[in-house]
């Protein structure tokens, strides 16, 4: 018992009976640990352990000191500073009776005080090493700040982009977002979640979540079986295989049932089919609302179906404080039940490191940075090398793009200096006054060389309910600055500067908040302010370039005829500025592709690459009548997955099979030869698609099974072989069977997923 006294674990050890000489030591192994601790809990402490509160108006601080004292609580989130979460701990393990450490979470989803560009923009990259660098950058800050656990990665597949939360996510393919949720995991972790420059991951949201109805948030998901595992449940399984110590729960019901009493979700899925072994947290208030969803009468019945189905940590709200203990008394609820939540709160703890040490994130008082929002605490570099990645040349007409660092340009639009809306959503500990925006970057790349003249044009809407709205989003803080003068005025100021100007940039899309949580839209269009704006921009006949920043797929007929050039962006981050400029000017060569689908109209909604084979397909070029199209509007996507140019050119060979058949167990090699037919050094992707022509149910015309980036010079080649192997063939068939059919595939590979050359294999 030497070493419980030396860490001060146990004060009460004195009122605990002493362990036989033969016990074992319980900081030897993690379920001696827990088994030890277990028994001198009381029932109260066991519940407490189980709440998670935020910190917020709710309670003062003091009030949450107290009750952190009297082993109420077990872990908080939104305290952001070692100042903020000393004294919390120090409540733990000064004022408890078991000095049971606490754990800070926070959402950190794409950084922490350096903002990356949000997940959308991350897959864009198609970048592995970009997207661990954001990650583990993120952790190290959050760690830094005494936070010991982040609510993400998110990777929810969303088909729909009316949904405001596409923003938070990595798009529709299952295979492209299951591989960043392994980056992701791999980089918030580390190599050992313990260690005190790591985060746990808590993989969200459980489950299916991108599929709520009519892209409204919140809302309900009804979805066949095949649909589920073939498509939307592989991520969190990816994420869940790369090491993610936790699971937040969604806020959705899956075919009726509320995840947050989910049994089949929450136990047979997850627990016994994935063997997950660690711990589960309700999203926001979701057990209090299994009464909005009709399947609890009240907060005793919510926090009893929640308890059972295996949510481990009610997030801010009093459920289980109040209810546990008589559902328990009454029999309702068994000691097992809560004992096995509890012993997942305290096994997330143990793998963190806090039983060894409390403080390991946390840190002495005389540590703490002096200024904890210094700008030498940010890796500027880091992100502006990621956001430049992440952007997607969409359209390039007359090589209007690199532009010449010389001359006049004009810029306008009203997200040209939008310093909040260059962070985009969900930015954590980012601070609007730390960011580059687009104005400063244009001038930090010009310096003397060229004239910026700056006109906001319009405001990013002028509908008064959506800026009420935009406004109380985030925090109840003025999120959307509204210029007051007449339309027609700023109008009027930015055609002027367009008339002064060799080239025009206009920046326009999305303020942060309508890509944000429970910021769903009906339509993907820019809003009539923006609109107007382009129209008389280009009107003056000068060069248009369009930069993007937004958080979804937007509808672009009208913009992709009006620009000579058009930069989707997204939301960049702290350097995006920065980065944005490096691509306008040349010097960073466009690399990104987009990881999902661009609509023509919100009409086509769901459109996604890799739909079924259906018995009417319609056939460019082909008359429509009795085939699956819409007769009002071009068939397909504005822009496909996978799309995105270059300041160069590349071509690809025919592929080569290394063999017409692939025996189980066995591998076939496909290979084509990429080359830089331009004239400057870039990078592009890729990427490898397969097709299964004949099975026993209806399969995607296509599926992307891997893809790589090369980096070429002028004039380079490079031979990008991809293996394929029976593994990747296989698919969940109505008797949810994983197994590969024997039969013939279809082996493509292109720059994105329409353009591609084939060959074709048998499977024996």
């Amino acid at each position: 018992m030497k070493k419980l006294c030396l860490l001060g674990l146990f004060a009460s050890l004195a009122f605990q009976p002493v362990l036989a000489a033969t016990a074992p030591d319980p900081l030897k192994t993690k379920e001696a640990f827990i088994n030890h601790l277990m028994k001198q809990m009381t029932l109260d402490e066991k519940i407490g352990q189980l709440r998670l509160i935020s910190i917020g108006p709710e309670m003062t601080h003091e009030q949450i000191r107290d009750e952190i004292a009297a082993g109420h609580i077990g872990g908080t989130f939104n305290s952001v500073t070692r100042a903020e979460n000393r004294p919390m701990q120090d409540a733990a393990m000064q004022r408890s009776r078991l000095k049971i450490p606490m754990f800070f979470a926070y959402d950190v989803i794409h950084g922490h005080r350096t903002i990356f560009p949000i997940s959308l923009a991350l897959a864009s990259s198609w970048d592995m090493s970009a997207i661990a660098l954001s990650a583990r950058t993120a952790a190290s800050e959050a760690a830094a700040d005494g936070i010991d656990m982040t609510y993400g990665p998110m990777v929810d597949i969303a088909r729909d982009p009316r949904w405001g939360r596409t923003s938070e996510g990595f798009g529709e393919d299952t295979y492209l977002v299951s591989r960043i949720a392994k980056v992701m995991v791999k980089g918030y972790q580390g190599d050992n979640v313990a260690a005190p420059d790591s985060l746990m991951a808590a993989v969200k949201h459980f489950a299916l979540y991108g599929g709520v109805e009519g892209g409204r948030d919140y809302n309900t998901v009804d979805m066949s079986p095949t649909r589920m595992y073939q498509d939307y449940l592989p991520p969190y399984r990816a994420a869940i295989d790369a090491g993610a110590g936790g699971v937040m729960v969604a806020l959705n019901s899956i075919n009726g049932v509320p995840a947050t009493s989910n049994t089949w979700l929450m136990q047979d899925l997850l627990r016994k089919d994935w063997g997950f072994k660690g711990v589960t947290i309700s999203d926001h208030g979701a057990i209090h609302e299994l009464i909005k969803h009709g399947v609890a009468r009240d907060d005793r019945d919510a926090a009893r179906l929640a308890i059972k189905a295996g949510i481990d940590m009610s997030m801010n709200d009093q459920v289980y404080g109040k209810e546990l203990p008589g559902l328990l008394k009454s029999g309702e609820v068994a000691q097992a039940d809560i004992d096995n939540a509890v012993r997942e709160v305290l096994g997330t703890k143990y793998d963190l490191g806090l039983f060894k040490d409390p403080y390991r994130r946390i840190g002495k008082a005389a540590d703490d940075p002096a200024d904890t929002y210094a700008d030498n605490r940010l890796h500027r570099q880091a992100a502006r090398e990621v956001a430049r990645t992440s952007m997607v040349l969409l359209e390039n007409r007359n090589q209007t793009l690199p532009l010449k660092k010389q001359g006049t340009i004009a810029l306008v639009g009203p997200l040209a200096d939008a310093p909040i809306d260059m962070m985009g959503s969900w930015s954590a500990a980012g601070r609007p006054e730390q960011s580059i925006t687009l104005l400063e970057g244009l001038k930090n790349a010009v310096g003397d060389q060229a004239k910026v003249l700056y006109a906001k044009g319009a405001n990013v809407t002028n509908n008064k309910d959506a800026i009420e709205f935009l406004n109380r989003i985030i925090f109840d803080r003025e999120e959307v600055h509204i210029d007051q003068r007449p339309p027609e005025q700023m109008i009027a100021e930015a055609v002027k500067a367009a008339e002064q100007a060799d080239v025009v940039i206009a920046a326009v899309g999305e303020a942060r908040g309508m890509s944000h949580e429970s910021a769903s839209r009906t339509t993907l269009a820019l809003p009539e302010t923006q609109k107007a704006l382009l129209k008389a921009l280009k009107a003056t006949g000068k060069p248009l370039v369009l930069v993007l920043m937004n958080g979804r797929p937007l509808s672009l007929v009208q913009e992709q005829q009006q620009a000579d050039a058009m930069l989707e962006t997204w939301f960049a981050g702290t350097e995006g500025g920065n980065a944005i400029a490096d691509v306008l000017f040349g010097d960073y060569n466009p690399s990104g592709k987009l990881p999902v689908s661009f609509p023509r109209s919100v009409g086509q909604i769901p459109v996604y690459y890799n739909h079924l084979t259906i018995g009417r397909p319609f056939t460019p070029g082909q008359p429509g009548n009795y085939t699956s199209q819409y007769f009002d509007e071009e068939t397909g996507p504005l822009y496909s997955f996978g799309y995105g140019l270059s300041y160069t050119d590349f071509s690809l060979s025919d592929v080569s099979l290394s063999s017409a058949t692939l025996k189980r167990g066995g591998r076939v090699e496909a290979r084509v030869t990429v080359t830089n037919t331009g004239k400057v050094a870039g990078a592009t992707v890729v990427q490898l698609y397969v097709h299964d022509v004949v099975a026993s149910m209806a399969r995607p015309i296509k599926e992307l099974k891997n893809f790589e980036k090369v980096t070429l010079q002028p004039g380079e080649a490079k031979v990008v072989t991809f293996s394929l192997s029976e593994d990747d063939l296989k698919f969940y068939n109505p008797q949810l069977k994983y197994a590969a059919e024997p039969g013939e595939f279809q082996v493509q590979i292109g720059l994105d997923s329409q353009n591609v050359k084939q060959q074709s294999f048998t499977l024996l």
